[in-house]
């Protein structure tokens, strides 16, 4: 009798169990910081046009209702307080502080393994907003957005390769009390992500609880300045061109207690900054100028993003357009702007104004995702999740813009050319000595996963396959994975002593 002949381990289930584990980041096809400058929606004439005009209306025309202590910051650098009341900057105090600024700036993650660095045309995509409602998927309807639901994106987001960043994306609309909303969302937003987590504080007077909750968390105050795992988005300014009083006050504080500030300068075209693109842009670039030279007049080389967000506006109703190709452009040109002056800078993509995630959210998204990445924005902000022009998040287009960012970033990375992407030897062998196809060759292999991105939601069968798997639907195979990140604990949970310290300290509205 003969031996049975050993049974071959592997074969087409373990190569397809191997490719579907996590890569090693050596491999993967996009990762954060991808770094690109192809798309250029602006010629360097424009962009040069764009920066004078906008010194123009810092010299000429100035900010309003700077706080008194915003005032001397400012007055001191060298800034003029006029009799009517208005800070103008003179160009030369303009770009002495550009000169200065802090061109490097490293938004740190909490674990340490995924810290972002912000220069040059590296792309980061995240969260952002402040959207007082949730969507529905199953029931397509919209309802309150509470705290845990906060703290539910912030657990998905920590699961997902292609969103970098969590910042607050939502208004946890179920604590009624400002300090308690400030503090409980800090703390589900640190609860649930060790991602870099951006912030807002609805009053100054809970940015110094906000800190004693950080260096609780952060193991102490020295450990919390050494690795800033939290930064301050910052509405500064009242466009048009008026600062933001308790705005600005909440800003000198998180300078002060070493927290990375987002100058956030959020207009809306043909509203409260001019209706043309350039207009709104020349806007929003001299307001986060004026912002630049307040931060570093507090604490020279602070941290600071440059955040024009100048906003779409449908001007036959007055509604916001986040999802337009008008906003897509707002925001590539003004990754423009910050790469001429080389300062770190953040705008929005990825917004829909679609009420639920359909093919409208689809185009909307993909367009101004993929135009911002293209232009090297560093800080992609609302790129995933945000419905109804800001006014709605969903958990499901938070997964499904998972998928939609990795494909952005795949055309972030562009196209390498080299002896050997330019296969030569592999197009001789095949025709001359091989099968007449690539599939079973050692090259093809060897790249399918480094230079491919997969869909880890949305899917590529045949007709046949998908009607013989019950015809899957896209939202209801977002719900599952959402409800199976879920039912997990969070790997960024507290330990437990931390948890008691901050619970005896605090009221936190969040089941311990």
């Amino acid at each position: 009798m003969k031996d049975n002949p050993p049974r071959r381990t592997g074969g087409r289930a373990a190569r397809r169990a191997s490719r579907a584990a996590p890569l090693d980041d050596a491999i993967r096809p996009v990762r954060p910081g991808m770094e690109c400058d192809a798309l250029k929606v602006l010629s360097q004439t424009d962009i040069l046009k764009i920066h004078n005009a906008a010194l123009q209306v810092l010299e000429e025309i100035g900010l309003a209702d700077a706080p008194q202590s915003g005032i001397d910051h400012m007055t001191r650098a060298g800034a003029i307080h006029g009799t009517d009341g208005r800070m103008r900057f003179p160009r030369a105090l303009v770009e002495d502080t550009v000169a200065h600024a802090n061109r490097q700036i490293m938004l740190y993650s909490r674990d340490g393994k995924r810290d972002l660095e912000l220069s040059g045309n590296r792309v980061h995509y995240g969260t952002a907003g402040a959207a007082v409602n949730m969507v529905d998927v199953d029931g397509r309807n919209y309802r309150d957005s509470t705290l845990q639901d906060l703290h539910d994106a912030a657990r998905i987001t920590d699961r997902l390769d292609n969103i970098h960043f969590l910042q607050r994306p939502m208004v946890p609309r179920d604590i009624t009390d400002s300090r308690e909303m400030d503090l409980n969302t800090l703390y589900a937003c640190t609860a649930g992500t060790t991602k870099h987590v951006g912030v807002s504080f609805s009053d100054p007077s809970h940015v110094a609880d906000a800190f004693e909750m950080l260096h609780l968390i952060a193991g102490g105050e020295a450990e919390w300045r050494a690795r800033p795992f939290v930064s301050n988005s910052n509405c500064f300014v009242v466009p048009p061109m008026k600062f933001a009083t308790e705005a600005c006050q909440t800003m000198e504080l998180c300078i002060e207690g070493g927290m990375p500030v987002l100058l956030l300068s959020a207009g809306m075209a043909g509203a409260t900054t001019p209706s043309t693109i350039a207009g709104a842009i020349v806007q929003s670039v001299a307001e986060c100028l004026a912002g630049l030279v307040y931060v570093n007049a507090v604490r020279p080389g602070a941290p600071a993003i440059f955040g024009t967000w100048p906003f779409g506006l449908d001007l036959r109703s007055g509604a916001m357009t986040g999802g337009s190709g008008e906003q897509a452009l707002l925001s590539a040109g003004c990754a423009q702007m910050h790469k001429f002056y080389g300062l770190p800078g953040g705008a929005v993509g990825g917004i829909t104004d679609a009420k639920l995630p359909d093919m409208q959210a689809g185009w909307e998204s993909m367009c101004s995702n993929v135009m911002a990445g293209l232009s090297g924005l560093n800080m992609v902000y609302e790129a995933a999740g945000m419905h109804a022009s800001l006014l709605g998040f969903c958990h499901e287009s938070l997964i499904l813009g998972d998928d939609l960012i990795g494909h952005a970033l795949r055309c972030v990375r562009g196209i390498e050319v080299d002896d050997e992407t330019l296969a030569v030897e592999q197009i001789r062998e095949v025709c001359l000595q091989g099968p007449g196809h690539y599939l079973g060759m050692g090259q093809t292999l060897a790249r399918m996963q480094r230079d491919y991105v997969y869909p880890s939601t949305g899917e590529r069968m045949s007709p046949k396959e998908w009607v013989e798997k019950d015809k899957p639907d896209l939202n209801q195979s977002a719900i599952r994975r959402k409800e199976a990140i879920l039912s997990e604990p969070s790997l960024a949970r507290f330990d437990p002593l931390t948890d008691r310290a901050i619970r005896d300290r605090f009221k936190i509205h969040l089941a311990g």
